[in-house]
């Protein structure tokens, strides 16, 4: 345990997801060595993404301006919606460049363990969404664990008599993965996606 501004940032660096006691002490004797410009640059980047970063006012996605690049981008298709977790799984789905469509992002999924319930999540945006705009397909891209299909269900059973179609991304096996380490979630999605072999 160290005393005063370094056991300080310490304590802060470590409430970051995913970084522990140990790697908040790292980075904490990192920035001590590291040079004074460095340690500018970065609270600078710091306090200008809190300063000009927001919330697409249509989507939910990040973004500079009232509407977020793709919200903004007239080439998009309109009558596909790729609804997602989180802004940075709007990233994952663009970087496979088949996806033309536009998105919604709930802001998380549904977990009783943590108390986040479908209140808390933007599923009342997504269905004004819905009933203003011409939408004729929800794609359904939750994380494959347990809180992601609560949250495709409970927005399936939610959607279903709107009569707009509600598809689910197919997931299964990792290439080079073993049928041992799988998950029961995971293998079976793997059942349910399964194609017909061509050869």
């Amino acid at each position: 345990m160290y005393e005063g501004v370094i056991q300080d940032l310490i304590d802060e660096l470590s409430r970051l997801p995913g970084v522990g006691p140990k790697g908040a002490q790292r980075i904490a004797f990192y920035l001590l060595n590291a040079d004074s410009a460095d340690v500018a640059r970065l609270a600078h980047s710091l306090m200008e993404v809190k300063d000009k970063v927001h919330f697409c006012s249509i989507c939910f996605n990040v973004a500079q301006d009232e509407l977020c690049r793709i919200c903004s981008d007239a080439r998009r298709e309109l009558t596909s919606l790729c609804v997602v977790e989180e802004p940075k799984d709007v990233i994952a789905v663009e970087r496979t460049r088949e996806f033309r469509g536009r998105y919604h992002v709930l802001g998380g999924a549904i977990n009783p363990m943590e108390g986040i319930g479908p209140d808390d999540l933007r599923i009342k945006e997504l269905m004004t969404r819905l009933r203003d705009a011409q939408i004729t397909e929800v794609i359904l891209a939750m994380d494959p664990n347990v809180e992601g299909e609560a949250t495709a269900t409970y927005l399936a059973r939610l959607l279903k008599p709107m009569g707009i179609a509600i598809t689910r991304l197919a997931s299964g096996l990792p290439v080079g993965g073993d049928l041992e380490y799988a998950d029961e979630i995971t293998l079976g999605r793997a059942f349910e996606g399964r194609r017909p072999l061509e050869g």
